[in-house]
This record gives structure tokens, C-alpha cells and sequence, in this order.
């Protein structure tokens, strides 16, 4: 099942084991994915003294395998055999159980994932075609390892379709906890707790704030925040970032081909070169972090996070980005994961052959309604305006597409449904008045980005739409604090703006502090 190279590589990346592992695999000896299973998973055992399997037969029962350290179980719990791009996901399962992993979190989110209430039982859909699909699992895994009262399963939908089916999952990666939905698409280690620690509740941490303190902070790891923190570090500053992830919103960015200097990239290749540049810089990442208070008002600023961490810092940087507008409709959120979905890359695959809707005429709805007319039977694109915001060359080449209708002038009043799944959406046609239900088995929304800018309300001035007020210096009107990328003002959100934004509020800062 596992060439021999890749067996080889597994070999060496599993020499630094210094703990029992345990593979415990159940299930209907009858099935011939149980087989599999155990085939796949006896040769990577092979791969280490320190691994075994264990079997268990179970009649009945669908194949899953459960990963024991040193004889007690992780809570982690793989019903799918991981291949694809959650290979990496089982080699990482394996290394942080053994304390050794590259992404295991700092004291402060390990004390928050202890903190969770309860026993909680998450369900993790996955495809093993999904890109999105491992940040989502190995955040989860990772929870497990740090706090005994959670399990995670990796369940995978094309093996158990009749269990996704009954719980109408429609997008990839989709959790549950507790049997009740808790989270679409992609996510970070940061905000799934964040989500848990709404659903279910902590126990107080205890002690005391942790304080930290630096010359100036960066609020946001996307392009303008990585780049504004690698220009203040080469002033010689101490500086710190704090942020969900590293990369931000570009993350989930698949193709990138307008960034000067590098013809074709990835968001998440992005992410690591804007990961390694700030390690090469000395800048403290502090990710994994969800900003709860601000106070911006004196001269030393301070921002809390959950946890208990309190940040300070004579200078501020915001870089928060913007996230996935919504549309704000009836309907829309009850269908999140079960019709609408945000990213055709992810969730395309599961409307193939059917009659899909595309909301946004741009380039992220154009391209979103390309890349699903290979796939789908139909697909209907419905912009607000009378003309389409894509690029030309986007937009002749979707006209070109037989099973691709563009449509003008339409405002989406409401989305549709019977209860479990999305069945259409009631669009209004500006042009005449008259509204009309389409029968759709899905929706992409692509209208665009509002800005992360809510928690700072009061503290800096805001346009209407949440976009924080800037003059050409990236200086917001509060003293000490300055705005960089999508969040703020600035015409044109995009990548190689983002990060001339994020070096210009930089060297404002730099400029107003030798100047005192």
C-alpha cells in the first residue's frame, strides 16, 4: 500500500520515538476496508520498534483505529484510512503523542484546552482530497493530547456515507461536538477553542495575567502584520505578534499569480515563507490567540487575550484582515456546511453533477464559477450589480463555458430549504421588481471581505463598514496606534498591497518613536 520510499522517510521520521505507541484497531473483519486498514497501518508500524498494532474483531462495526501512548489512550480516534493529505496528520499524531510534534501549543492555549468543561466528544468529517482538511484535524488531535476528558474521531465521509448523510454533511472539514454542529471549513487550533470554549464553557484558569511586554505589538499574522513585524524587528525593536494563525486569511487562498517576484505561489506556502521570515527576525509569535479587551487610551497600550495574557507595548500595529463577508439573508446561516459553502476548491466535489449558485460577480466569484463548471451540472452566477467586478480575461473565458449562466442586477433575499439541506434561494431581479425562487443543491458565496475590526470599536475610528480610518501613513487618529491591510481604509485589498501597507505603518512607527 506504502512504496518503499515513503516507508524509508516514515522510518526516519519516527528514529526519535521515545515512547510506546499503539495502533488499537477494531472492526468487521468481513469488511474489506478493515482490511485495508489494518494493512496500512501494520506498515507504518513497521516502521518503528517503538510501534505496535493491536486488533480487536467487531462485527458489524465500521474500521477505526485508536492511538495509545505508553498503554493509555491520546482520545485520538482515526475511522478513515489516512492517506492523502492526512498521511501527515497520522505522522503528527504519532509525534505529538510522543511530546515531540512541531505544532504543539504554548503553556497559555495548553492551559485554555485543559480549562474546557466537560467531556467532549468531536467528530471530525474529512475528505482526503481536502487541503483545508488537516489544520482542522491536527488542531483537534492536539486538543485531545491536552485535555483527557476530549475525543476526536477523523471520520472520513466517502467510508462512512450513510453516517455523513444522516447528519447532512455537505463541505469538508465539518466538526461536531457533542453531537451538535460546531464548526465549517477551515480552521486554526485558535478558533476552533475559541468555539469550544462558547459551546461548553472553561474552568477558571487560575493565577495570575501573564504579562507581556515589547517595544510594540502586531495585532495579525497575515501579509501586512508579518510584514510590519519584520520591518520594526530590523529597526532592532522588540517586537511581538499576536494572531490566530500566521498567514491569516491568505491561508485559504489556493492559487496566488499576482504576487511580484514569485510568478505562481500558494497561500499556504505563503504562510511558511511568512512564518520562517519572522523566526529569521527574532519576532515573538504569540498564535493561537483571540483578542477579548483593548485599552487604547494610555500611553502604554494594552491588549488581553483568552487565557489570561495581558500585552503591552508603547506602539500598535493592527493587521487583523478581513474575513468572508456573509449574506445577511434568512436562511443562510440554518444551511452553513449543508448547501452554502464558501470555498468551491474544498466543497466543490460533493455537487458534482448538480445545479450549484455562485453570489458575487469578482474574480473570486468568477474563478469560483470556472473551477466548478468542470464538475457541476449547472452553475448560475448571480451579481448585485448590472456588470460584472471580474477581470476581463475571467470573465471571457466564463462566457465561453456552455453550463455556466451569468446573471445581472439580482439580490438574494433568502435562502431556502426542507429543514436538513438547501434547496434553493429567492432572488430578487433589481431591474424589474419580481422575485423568483432557483432551485439550487448549493450556494458559493463570494461577495468579498468585511473587516476584523469590531473588538477595537471605540478605540479607533471607523468607516461604516468597519474599515478602520487611516491617513497615508498607516496612523490611525489614536496616538501610538497604526492600521495596516485589508482592515483599514486602503483601496484594493490584495496581497502585495497588504504587505507595502504593513512596512509602511512600520517605518511610520519607527519614524514617531525616534522623533518621541
Amino acid at each position: 500500500m506504502l512504496d518503499k520510499d515513503i516507508l524509508a522517510q516514515v522510518t526516519q521520521v519516527f528514529a526519535s520515538l521515545k515512547q510506546d505507541i499503539r495502533f488499537e484497531l477494531a472492526g468487521d473483519p468481513q469488511e474489506a476496508k478493515t482490511k485495508e486498514m489494518q494493512e496500512f497501518i501494520t506498515e507504518v508500524a513497521s516502521c518503528s520498534d517503538r510501534l505496535q498494532v493491536k486488533t480487536t474483531d467487531m462485527e458489524g462495526v465500521s474500521p477505526r483505529f485508536s492511538i495509545f501512548r505508553s498503554g493509555e489512550p491520546t482520545g485520538i480516534v482515526f475511522r478513515c484510512i489516512p492517506g492523502g493529505h492526512e498521511f501527515t496528520s497520522l505522522l503528527l499524531a504519532v509525534l505529538n503523542s510522543d511530546g515531540q510534534g512541531k505544532n504543539l501549543p504554548d503553556d497559555a492555549t495548553a492551559r485554555r484546552i485543559a480549562a474546557l468543561k466537560g467531556r467532549i466528544q468531536l467528530s471530525v468529517f474529512v475528505s482526503l482530497e481536502c487541503t483545508n482538511c488537516p489544520d482542522v484535524v491536527q488542531a483537534c488531535d492536539v486538543m485531545a493530547l491536552y485535555n483527557p476528558n476530549l475525543e476526536v474521531e477523523i471520520v472520513d465521509g466517502a467510508m462512512n456515507p450513510a453516517e455523513a448523510e444522516a447528519l447532512h454533511v455537505q463541505a469538508v472539514p465539518t466538526v461536531f461536538a457533542n453531537g451538535s454542529l460546531l464548526h465549517v471549513g477551515r480552521g486554526s487550533l485558535g478558533e476552533l477553542l475559541a468555539k469550544l470554549e462558547e459551546k461548553v464553557g472553561s474552568e477558571p484558569v487560575g493565577g495570575k495575567d501573564i504579562e507581556v511586554k515589547s517595544d510594540i505589538l502586531i495585532i495579525g499574522g497575515g501579509p501586512a502584520g508579518a510584514s510590519a513585524a519584520i520591518y520594526s524587528a530590523r529597526k532592532g525593536l522588540d517586537v511581538a505578534i499576536v494572531a490566530g494563525t500566521v498567514g491569516g486569511q491568505v491561508r485559504e487562498t489556493t492559487g496566488i499569480e499576482n504576487l511580484i517576484s514569485a510568478p505562481i505561489t500558494t497561500g499556504m506556502n505563503l504562510a511558511a515563507d511568512l512564518q520562517k521570515y519572522l523566526d529569521d527576525n527574532n519576532v515573538r509569535i504569540y498564535d493561537q490567540r483571540s483578542v477579548e479587551e483593548v485599552d487604547f487610551t494610555g500611553e502604554e497600550k494594552r491588549v488581553k487575550v483568552k487565557g489570561g495574557e495581558v500585552f503591552k507595548a508603547s506602539q500598535v500595529i493592527i493587521a487583523t484582515g478581513a474575513s468572508w463577508r456573509k449574506l445577511n439573508v434568512p436562511g443562510e446561516s440554518d444551511y452553513i456546511g449543508r448547501g452554502v459553502a464558501f470555498c468551491a476548491h474544498c466543497d466543490g466535489p460533493f455537487y458534482a453533477g448538480k445545479d450549484v449558485a455562485v453570489v458575487g460577480g469578482g474574480n473570486s466569484g468568477i474563478e469560483a464559477a470556472i473551477d466548478l463548471a468542470g464538475i457541476c451540472k449547472k452553475v448560475t452566477v448571480f451579481e448585485f450589480l448590472d456588470t460584472l467586478k471580474a477581470d476581463t480575461v475571467l470573465i471571457d473565458k466564463a462566457k465561453n463555458i456552455p453550463n455556466i449562466e451569468i446573471l445581472t442586477s439580482m439580490a438574494v433575499e433568502a435562502v431556502e430549504g426542507d429543514g436538513t439541506k438547501l434547496s434553493g434561494l429567492l432572488v430578487k431581479d433589481r431591474n424589474t421588481g419580481e422575485s423568483k425562487v432557483y432551485p439550487e443543491d448549493g450556494v458559493f458565496v463570494q461577495i468579498g471581505l468585511l473587516p476584523n475590526s469590531a473588538i477595537f470599536a471605540g478605540q479607533v475610528a471607523v468607516t461604516p463598514r468597519g474599515e478602520i480610518v487611516v491617513d497615508d501613513c498607516c496612523r490611525t487618529a489614536t496616538s501610538g496606534i497604526y492600521a495596516a491591510g485589508d482592515v483599514t481604509t486602503v483601496p484594493y485589498k490584495q496581497i502585495v498591497i497588504a504587505i507595502g501597507e504593513g512596512a509602511k505603518a512600520a517605518l511610520s512607527a519607527f519614524n514617531d518613536r525616534i522623533r518621541n
